[in-house]
């Protein structure tokens, strides 16, 4: 079993994303239930009580991956914010999911293409909302 760490979203995300879930058709179902269970487990506070170094919808953080030197930097969005880019992660993915509320320094593994867990670590929030007072992002 693996021990999940303790996430923390705004209310205003919370309200957003169970609108989006309510939009869902038949074929996304494991994307609806992995963020079901995601928004299930979560501690719920007001939007301007969201803790600095808390990964929130429209962050921007800084990524390191255990395959990689190089850090990673991407936007978590909702699906009709995606660019083609790279530059931003859906919450629909599966690891868009996994980092919505997790802290700065939070570690989680995650399987590669080829089945292999590589960790993946929260270096540093670069931009998130609530600390910028953005709530109507």
């Amino acid at each position: 079993m693996t021990i999940q760490p303790d996430i923390i979203i705004s209310s205003l995300d919370l309200e957003r994303l169970e609108a989006l879930l309510g939009s869902f058709s038949a074929f996304n179902t494991l994307s609806k239930f992995n963020l079901e269970e995601e928004l299930e487990r979560a501690t719920v506070v007001d939007s301007r009580h969201v803790p600095e170094n808390v990964v929130s919808m429209n962050s921007t953080v800084q990524l390191s991956l255990s395959s990689s030197e190089a850090p990673f930097y991407v936007t978590l969005v909702y699906p009709k914010d995606v660019r083609e880019d790279g530059s931003t992660l859906s919450i629909l993915s599966p690891i868009g999911t996994a980092l919505l509320g997790m802290k700065q320094g939070d570690e989680i593994y995650w399987p590669n293409p080829g089945g292999k867990n590589i960790k993946v670590r929260i270096e540093n929030i670069l931009y998130q909302p609530e600390r910028s007072g953005d709530y109507h992002r």
